[in-house]
């Protein structure tokens, strides 16, 4: 439950780095909520009509509101870990752009989000598997 957790104690925090064990923990604690909520408050339904210059969304169920509540308060938590953990393979932030690419940089991420961190220190900081170890050459 800690691993799940770590990432909304450490809300904005963007320098640094994440073990794969917390990124994918907190990976998994938003889908149980996500799936809590639809449980709870209902499957989240939207129906379209018209509305401001002929588009609009309508939520037929309170799930909807809160599935969206939800993943705008979760969003920069999910941002900062995703950087974070991209920090621990030493590979820059930037590299969350990827997103944009459809399926190639979607994979590539997912393989990035896999792999193991580089050992000791790194131009991020230091190894979070093991934080004293430091290399005396680096």
């Amino acid at each position: 439950m800690e691993w799940m957790l770590l990432p909304l104690r450490r809300y904005a925090e963007f320098s640094g780095r994440s073990r794969r064990n917390e990124f994918w923990m907190f990976f998994l604690f938003q889908i149980l909520v996500s799936t809590a909520i639809g449980i709870v408050f209902g499957r989240p339904t939207y129906e379209t009509g018209a509305g401001f210059f002929g588009f609009g969304t309508f939520y037929n169920s309170t799930g909807g509101v809160v599935q969206n509540l939800f993943g705008l308060a979760m969003f920069i938590p999910s941002l900062a870990v995703s950087v974070r953990r991209l920090h621990d393979i030493d590979r820059s932030g930037w590299f969350l752009l990827l997103l944009f690419v459809p399926i190639l940089g979607w994979f590539t991420l997912f393989v990035m989000y896999c792999l193991d961190g580089n050992r000791g220190y790194n131009r991020f900081g230091p190894d979070p598997k093991n934080p004293m170890d430091i290399d005396a050459f680096n």
